[in-house]
Formats: C-alpha cells, structure tokens, sequence
C-alpha cells in the first residue's frame, strides 16, 4: 500500500513539475540588439522570471537576430518592405508573436508605428524602452533636443504600449544628470547603461505579477499604484548599480 502511495506521489510531483512553465517573452528588434542581450543576459543569470522564447525584427540583417542565434532562440526576420501596408505586415507579425504564445511582448529597438489594432491585441501585456524621462522628448533624437534645451536631468523609461507613440504608462525611470558642458556620446552611453539596468527589472517586475496596468490605465506595483513617472530610479542609485564614478 505505502508503494502505491510513493507511486502516487511521484506521478502528482511530475504533474507538478510540468505544469510550472515559465512564462514566455517575445522580443521585438530592429537593430543591434544591445537591449535585448541584457535580457538575454538576466535570463542566463536567472534574473528575468521567465524565458525569451522568439526575437522577431522587421529587418533581415539586425544583428541582434545573432545574438538570439547564439543565445539558442529562435530567431525569426520578418522585412516590413515585405508587405503593402503597415496593416498587412502588423497582421503577419501578429501571426508570428501569436505562435509562440507569449505571456510578455518587449520592444527592444522595434522602429516601427504600431496599428491601433496591434498595440490593442497586446494591451497590458506588451514593453517599451524609451531613451528619455517621459513624457519628456517623445519621438526620436532624445539625446540632442536635452541637450539642446540645457536640461540638468535626462534618462530612461520603460513603459506598457499604448496607441500614443511613447506616451504609455511609464513602469520604471532612471537618471542620468546632465553637466553643463555634457558631451553627447558620454550622455548616450550613460543612458545606455540604464536602459540595460533597468529594461530586465521591468520585465521581471510584469512576468512576476507584481507590475500591472489596470483597466483605467495606471500602472500598480505589488498593488500600489505608481506616480506618472512610475518608480523612479536617482542618478546616484544608478550610478551605484552600475559601478560609475560619481565624479564624472
């Protein structure tokens, strides 16, 4: 009897074991990939609370399709000059995120518009990274417009997706203070370095269940709801997880 009892236990412990997949992300590219490795790099350090499943880029030659490649992942191009439209291609990318059956969609450098019909298939369910302290300096070229504008704070946001372009509900922000006379490569690769810092919290925050966006559009952590700016990350903070100098 006790025999069978063992038997029992070891069927419903197997049971157990498969049924606590991890949950699953697909990424979105279009380029390089830095964003990407450092994800790629917490789930090698089991840090990412889930597994990167599929890396899809709208073009053929992204060198981060290599860094899935070599990461064991499945890589997939999908060229958006392909197609006749940005419904056709969004519907056609949707073919493909929809077969790997993710709990997670994480732009990584994704340069594309999404249709309204996209962005609501993955709503509240779909990352962004963003090279500014939103809703500052929405669109593109963030580093130059700062500076431009003398601004003594800039960084990083990542955000959930909406229809407005960078305009999202911000999760998580880091800083970097600006100098008076700040270079722009030293600013973008402070900047850089945040991005890599804080994308991989964010993303394990959402798979963990404790960042939601709820249904009025406000992001909660662990059931608290966030400020505007989300959790806000100081440059010293920053700087202290990243080993950087103060000084600098």
């Amino acid at each position: 009897m006790s025999g069978d009892n063992s038997q029992q236990q070891d069927t419903l412990n197997d049971f157990e074991a498969a049924a606590a997949e991890k949950p699953r992300v697909v990424v979105l590219i279009s380029g390089n990939g830095s964003n990407l490795q450092a994800l790629l790099d917490a789930q090698e350090h089991g840090e990412l609370g889930g597994e990167i499943v599929a890396v899809v880029s709208n073009k053929a030659d992204a060198y981060g399709l290599k860094r899935a490649k070599d990461a064991g992942v499945d890589a997939v191009a999908l060229p958006h000059r392909e197609y006749d439209s940005r419904d056709a291609f969004d519907a056609a990318l949707i073919k493909v995120i929809d077969r790997h059956d993710p709990d997670l969609v994480v732009l990584a450098g994704f340069m594309r518009i999404l249709t309204p019909s996209f962005v609501d298939r993955y709503r509240g369910r779909m990352l962004n990274i963003h090279p500014s302290l939103l809703p500052a300096y929405q669109g593109l070229d963030t580093h130059r417009r700062a500076l431009a504008d003398g601004v003594s704070e800039h960084g990083v946001s990542v955000h959930f997706v909406t229809e407005e372009l960078d305009g999202g509900p911000v999760v998580i922000q880091a800083v970097v203070n600006v100098e008076p006379d700040q270079e722009i490569e030293a600013l973008i690769d402070k900047v850089h370095a945040r991005e890599h810092l804080i994308y991989p919290i964010a993303v394990r925050w959402f798979l963990e269940g404790r960042v939601k966006l709820t249904q009025d559009g406000k992001v909660t952590l662990d059931g608290m709801p966030l400020p505007a700016t989300g959790l806000r990350m100081s440059h010293a903070d920053a700087a202290e997880e990243l080993d950087e100098d103060l000084d600098d």
